[in-house]
C-alpha cells in the first residue's frame, strides 16, 4: 500500500447553496459542479474544483449537505452547526488491495466498500485509527476524471 493522491477534502455544510456563494464570493472559486443527491448515502454533494498547477489536477473540496434527518452527517452537523472539515480522501489504484492492507493493519473500516460520489469504489477508515481524521479511500477513477 502506498499513499496516493489527495483527491478531496470533505466539508459538511447545512446548506450547499450558501457554501457555493461563500466559495465563489470569498474564495474566488470559478469551477463548481452542480449539486446532486446520493440517496444511498443520505447526502447531497457538489465539488469545488481548485486550479490545476504544473499539469497536475487540483484537489477538490467536496461540499456535503444532509438529505433528511437520518443522513450520515447529521450527527456531525449537530456537533458543528456551521459545518466544517468532515474527512480527507486519498486515491488508491486497487480498492480491494487497500481495504485488505488497512484491515491487516488492524484499522477499523466503517461499513462495506461502496460506490462514492465520483462513481468509483470507496470505504472509510475510523478516525480513531487515523490520528483523529475520518479518512476516505477511493479507487482512482479509470477515465482520469477527478
Amino acid at each position: 500500500m502506498k499513499l496516493g493522491r489527495l483527491n478531496h477534502i470533505g466539508v459538511a455544510t447545512p446548506s450547499i447553496a450558501d457554501s457555493i456563494v461563500h466559495y465563489r464570493e470569498v474564495m474566488g472559486a470559478t469551477d463548481i459542479t452542480e449539486p446532486f443527491d446520493l440517496p444511498e448515502q443520505g447526502v447531497k454533494v457538489c465539488f469545488v474544483n481548485t486550479p490545476t498547477h504544473s499539469g497536475m489536477d487540483g484537489t477538490q473540496i467536496e461540499l456535503i449537505e444532509p438529505l433528511g434527518e437520518t443522513s450520515t452527517i447529521r450527527g456531525f452537523l449537530d456537533k458543528n452547526p456551521l459545518g466544517g472539515q468532515h474527512h480527507v480522501c486519498f486515491e488508491v489504484p486497487d480498492i480491494a488491495a487497500a481495504r485488505a492492507w488497512f484491515e491487516g493493519q488492524g484499522k477499523r473500516i466503517l461499513g462495506p466498500t461502496r460506490i462514492g460520489a465520483h462513481g468509483t469504489p470507496i470505504f472509510f477508515v475510523h478516525p480513531k485509527d487515523m490520528q483523529g481524521m475520518l479518512t476516505e479511500i477511493m479507487e482512482t477513477p479509470r477515465d482520469g476524471a477527478h
